[in-house]
């Protein structure tokens, strides 16, 4: 390191991302845009933060991919773990790519497992400055947590209840908390719907909600915002 860059004191930024997709059979016509995004994800975070002269010297990106616990439960969640960028981009393409929008059976998914899921990620705690950020594509509501919860590959250790992952999820001088308050963020790309909508958008702190609708998928500009977003927040 330069005496010129200890001197400017630069800070180590480190980024976890989650990203939550649903790939139940509606998401066909919007899949393969929500699957370009997360593929230029790493680039164009990196520019945008280039430009305000920041750099990421961490960044890890874990998906999961979820359908429906009532249809077919063997497949209803398929997941990886936190991936560096760009070190290990062939295992994140690879994943990303082979993500199939099928099945689904009833309208509401099974995403708030997976966000729970996400909430649960065992996120970076070193480094100066920690974002952690969840977001979440899907064009349908939720089932509650825990109908589906006698399915034998339902994962362990997930909330029953809405109640019980907002504490999960936190808030200022929260006790029961595991996402750390000053670097969370959950951004939601998802229909004006429970729980989405209410209680989740508008009751949860640090939380951004893009209206979604069934088969229209993730628009350019609102990948933009959800990148800018992000980078703001560093």
């Amino acid at each position: 390191m330069s005496n010129i860059e200890q001197y400017q004191g630069n800070l180590q930024y480190a980024v976890d991302i989650v990203l939550c997709v649903d790939a139940t059979g509606s998401m066909f016509p919007v899949l393969d845009n929500v699957k370009a995004s997360a593929l230029q994800f790493h680039d164009r975070l990196n520019d945008v933060m280039a430009k305000k002269g920041k750099a990421i010297s961490q960044l890890r990106l874990k998906v999961i991919a979820f359908r429906d616990f009532g249809d077919d439960a063997s497949d209803a969640i398929q997941q990886t773990g936190f991936l560096r960028l760009p070190e290990q981009a062939r295992d994140f393409e690879e994943f990303v790519r082979g993500i199939d929008a099928s099945g689904g059976g009833d309208i509401p998914e099974s995403g708030l497992e997976a966000l729970a899921l996400a909430i649960n990620s065992p996120w970076e705690r070193g480094l100066d400055r920690r974002r952690h950020v969840i977001v979440m594509f899907t064009d349908a509501p939720a089932h509650p947590l825990g109908k589906h919860a006698s399915v034998p590959s339902y994962p362990a250790g997930v909330p029953r209840s809405l109640d019980e992952l907002f504490e999960q999820w936190g808030y200022a001088r929260s006790q029961t908390a595991v996402m750390e308050q000053s670097a969370k963020r959950l951004v939601l790309f998802a229909p004006d719907q429970a729980p989405w909508s209410d209680p989740i958008a508008e009751e949860w702190d640090l939380t951004l909600h893009f209206a979604s609708k069934a088969g229209q998928g993730l628009e350019e500009f609102e990948m933009d915002e959800i990148i800018e977003t992000i980078a703001n927040s560093l």
